[in-house]
């Protein structure tokens, strides 16, 4: 049968977490480069679908196509890591320098292909800088977003910071569940129909995920958003990933482990 019990799954993300963490630095970077990229290809397909329709629900029906190229690919990244490192940690498959080595340069890997992404985006989306962005609907709302992920967390201070955070977890724990239903099925057909859903969801309640942010923060700024370096990673980088790591690594990673795990 195409359908896959629990215990099998976790036996997979096991085995899956242990191989991440043995990748050369090589590696880690190739695939985190194009993760990032992907996602943002992804990103800017789901802004110009809600913008055609004036729906934001159309956005997030297309939006999980670069989360099945990443899956399917093998590629690396950082928020699924989170999920599947810690419990290969856990269960003696892999040494903890290898997870902080996966983590350290699978984000690094995703911020220079969103970035590089979301430069390329630019070039074309405003025609070298011919074209106004306040005349382009996609791109206003590009700019719009990027603000509001940064500036209006801002304006609530310490609180604003735990909204994100906060944000963050609930993101990824949704965003990890659908790494591990790639292993529910042993079908492409079903891999892709399974992993639709959660980030479908993650995407239509609007939940902080740092590797889109680091396509649409730098995106915005490009094109002109009020958004300095430092508005990007104090008020929503940096407690983004933190917000994301405990979300994926305790609500599925080890919740799921702890449920199924054979002792």
């Amino acid at each position: 049968m195409a359908y896959v019990k629990p215990e099998e799954i976790i036996e997979s993300m096991l085995q899956a977490g242990a191989k991440k963490a043995s990748l050369p630095v090589k590696q880690l970077l190739i695939r985190g480069f194009l993760a990032g990229a992907f996602l943002g290809y992804a990103t800017t397909l789901a802004i110009q679908a809600a913008t055609q329709t004036g729906w934001g629900m159309v956005g997030a029906m297309v939006f999980p196509v670069g989360f099945v190229m990443i899956i399917l690919l093998g590629l690396e990244l950082a928020t699924g890591n989170f999920a599947l490192i810690p419990i290969a940690v856990k269960d003696n498959r892999a040494p903890l320098g290898h997870l902080l080595k996966n983590w350290t340069w699978v984000l690094a890997g995703n911020l220079i292909g969103s970035v590089t992404y979301a430069y390329l985006y630019c070039i074309v989306a405003t025609k070298m800088g011919t074209a106004d962005p306040a005349t382009i609907p996609a791109l206003q709302r590009t700019i719009a977003i990027a603000e509001t992920k940064t500036l209006e967390y801002a304006k609530l201070g310490f609180d604003g910071t735990i909204t994100a955070f906060t944000s963050a977890m609930l993101c990824n724990w949704m965003v990890t569940i659908g790494a591990v239903m790639s292993f529910t099925s042993s079908t492409t057909g079903g891999k892709i129909a399974a992993m639709w859903l959660p980030i479908m969801t993650f995407f239509g309640l609007g939940y902080e995920h740092a590797i889109v942010n680091m396509f649409v923060i730098p995106a915005g700024i490009l094109l002109g958003a009020e958004i300095t370096l430092a508005d990007w990673w104090l008020w929503n980088g940096l407690p983004v990933i933190g917000g994301n790591l405990l979300g994926g690594m305790l609500f599925t990673g080890f919740l799921l482990y702890w449920s199924y795990r054979k002792m």
